[in-house]
């Protein structure tokens, strides 16, 4: 039989013990493993933007969720190891937006922990669900149209440049959507009757010989695919082209905002929002397989009128009465 005494210490014991197991309860949070292409410092409005997906169903970061970061710092063949890493942390939900690399690497590695990813080409078509309404499996999340904007691209530089005949396409051949790329230009230019000629880079010496060889042959624009490479290679890029006095387009804004002349395309920080919705939907219940591909709704087309009057270039007052934002 337990003494009164010994009861009355057992008892007390057990009191003290109730807020450590209240304290680590709280502590049991969901935890989102979110993969990011270079580093932090190039994501100064997507992070955000992911941010505020969360928050738009009810999660906080540091409050009701915390986000392990995992950064690939251009370096695609560690991406493996970085899934691997996270699914030893056990999270709770994998996030990859804008790196399809990385959406690929966590299907291959788990079938059970949820996928949220954001893609530029058909997510089918990369093997990553088996369709758009019912991705089935582990994996749902944004297609951005990285390729289908390849035929508004070459028109809007058939707008801008008067008389453009010859078309250069500047593209990455270790990502994926390189040759779908590839292949969209090409019969985009049949139907327009433009000449491309497509060039392949996919290291800051290649770019840089790239562009001694195009700025000896002279095309009259130049389209740059969109890859991450590209992004994170945009000031290197925007001054080729200045050096070169190249007219060029891309499919993202944060080249013209930096000197750039010219860029169509998704708005990449509401894709990133996007996959802070379905991460936190999925944190409430949701299965991925039931969760449908979410397609890019908002898209825009911004113009530096200081770099086309660089060029010599005019720019018509259609594509500045229809442009999102006209840098000047």
């Amino acid at each position: 039989m337990i003494r009164r005494r010994e009861f009355i210490t057992l008892l007390g014991n057990a009191a003290a013990a109730w807020p450590i197991v209240a304290r680590a309860q709280q502590i049991a949070i969901p935890v989102i493993g979110l993969i990011g292409n270079w580093s932090r410092e190039l994501h100064p409005s997507r992070l955000p933007a992911f941010r505020q997906g969360l928050n738009e169903t009810g999660y906080v970061e540091g409050q009701n969720v915390a986000i392990e970061y995992r950064w690939a710092e251009g370096r695609f063949d560690l991406i493996p190891d970085l899934v691997a890493d996270l699914l030893r942390h056990r999270v709770t939900v994998i996030a990859t937006p804008a790196l399809g690399r990385a959406a690929l690497a966590a299907k291959a590695a788990t079938a059970t922990v949820p996928i949220v990813f954001a893609v530029g080409e058909d997510p089918v078509k990369l093997g990553l669900v088996e369709s758009l309404s019912r991705p089935g499996g582990n994996l749902t999340g944004v297609n951005f149209f990285t390729i289908e904007l390849v035929t508004k691209q070459l028109g809007l530089l058939r707008d801008l440049i008067p008389g453009v005949a010859r078309v250069a396409v500047l593209v990455n051949p270790t990502n994926v959507t390189a040759e779908t790329t590839s292949r969209a230009a090409e019969a985009t230019a049949q139907a327009m009757r433009l000449h491309i000629q497509v060039i392949n880079a996919s290291t800051t010496g290649e770019i840089n010989a790239a562009f001694a060889k195009l700025g000896s042959e002279r095309p009259d624009a130049i389209l740059v695919g969109g890859d991450t490479l590209f992004n994170a290679r945009r000031a290197q890029l925007v001054n080729l082209a200045a050096r070169y006095t190249l007219p060029m387009a891309y499919a993202d804004r944060i080249f013209p905002e930096i000197g750039g002349l010219m860029s169509y395309g998704s708005d990449v920080s509401d894709a990133y929002r996007q996959v802070g919705v379905y991460a936190g939907r999925i944190l409430k219940g949701a299965k991925p397989a039931d969760l449908p591909v979410m397609q890019a709704t908002k898209f825009e087309l911004v113009i530096n009128a200081e770099t086309a009057r660089m060029l010599d270039l005019t720019v018509p007052p259609s594509l500045l009465a229809t442009a999102d934002e006209v840098i000047e």
